[in-house]
């Protein structure tokens, strides 16, 4: 996806016809014209005569130079990046968060597959104003970010490894400890690492602490919710438990009880072994429904329907896509979702 900046063309076209109606005028005051017309090109989106945005790019500049730890050790970012390229497939939840105008991701899926275009990610995507995909289905495509012309580039010591060399050849790189910690489980020290390196800590430590509060709300909601509570991600062909130690905020955070059972596969016998008290269905297909799920036939048998989830009317639908993701707007969204969809029984 590549949101284009529109300029002031008519501003451009008139700006030139005076300069060739002056043109017996001195070189110096053609230069002036120009130099106001270039002025004027380059106002932002935001318009002339607005002075939030260049106040608050002065505030955030005052940041720098700044030293940031990486994989590499220290690093000095010298002044504040206006195009930041993110490398990681798995981190442009944790990066889409922050106040920034101009970013550049690498998607899990291809761009036709992701939600950048859905409701929940709208908030996050129309504050930035371009976003270009530089890197599809985990892979980055190097002559597109090249293209871009980054800042600074941010990536991980394991998932961009075999590229880091390519990357420092075009921008400052970033290059995130993988080996230290986990960033598909601890998207608060991404976060605040992403903070850091951009210099807005506070935007991250808000996000943690209203996070944080949500969940202690939804907690506090779901005390009376008791039985085993069960997270399936749906596929096409195939099903899955979601393990408890890969959505700690779902069962540690919200005070659920998860099954009995190791994550992995499972089949329409495995459910009906499991037989959850209640059960989330997290599908892959929500944005196009006309793609099928290996449930819909499981919920025209008899074994299905005699689940204790089905028969209660304990059985809710969500995004997998969304709820089992790896960042912020992920585990947010779940969240909300879980809570409304428990507290109502």
């Amino acid at each position: 996806m590549h949101r284009t900046r529109y300029k002031g063309w008519v501003t451009l076209v008139a700006v030139l016809s005076l300069v060739l109606l002056l043109a017996a005028c001195s070189s110096g005051e053609k230069k002036s014209e120009q130099t106001t017309s270039q002025t004027e090109q380059s106002a932002t989106r935001t318009g002339e005569n607005s002075g939030s945005s260049s106040e608050s790019a002065d505030e955030s500049s005052d940041n720098y130079p700044r030293t940031v730890q990486t994989a590499r050790g220290d690093m000095e970012i010298k002044q504040q990046p206006q195009k930041i390229a993110l490398a990681h497939w798995g981190l442009s939840d944790d990066l889409l968060v922050f106040d920034l105008d101009s970013v550049a991701i690498t998607l899990p899926f291809t761009e036709d597959q992701s939600l950048l275009k859905s409701d929940l990610y709208k908030p996050y995507v129309e504050n930035k104003n371009t976003i270009d995909i530089v890197g599809e289905n985990t892979q980055v495509n190097l002559e597109a970010l090249l293209a871009y012309e980054p800042d600074l580039i941010i990536a991980g010591n394991e998932t961009n490894k075999d590229i880091l060399e390519q990357l420092d050849q075009i921008a400052p790189t970033v290059v995130l400890d993988e080996t230290k910690q986990d960033v598909f489980k601890e998207w608060r020290k991404v976060i605040t690492d992403l903070g850091q390196i951009l210099g807005q800590e506070e935007t991250a430590v808000q996000y943690i602490n209203d996070f944080d509060q949500k969940l202690a709300d939804g907690k506090s909601e779901l005390q009376s919710i008791e039985g085993t509570v069960a997270f399936m991600q749906v596929r096409e062909k195939q099903a899955y438990l979601q393990g408890a130690d890969y959505i700690t905020e779902y069962y540690d955070g919200l005070g659920l009880t998860p099954p009995s059972t190791e994550a992995g596969e499972l089949t329409l016998e495995g459910i009906a072994k499991l037989d959850p008290d209640y059960l989330f269905l997290g599908y892959f297909n929500m944005e196009d429904p006309s793609l099928s799920a290996v449930t819909d036939e499981w919920e025209k048998s008899a074994v299905w329907k005699g689940l204790k989830a089905v028969k209660n009317g304990h059985v809710y639908k969500i995004n997998g896509q969304v709820a089992f993701g790896f960042g912020p707007v992920s585990k947010s969204y779940g969240v909300e979702q879980i809570t409304n969809s428990l507290k109502a029984q």
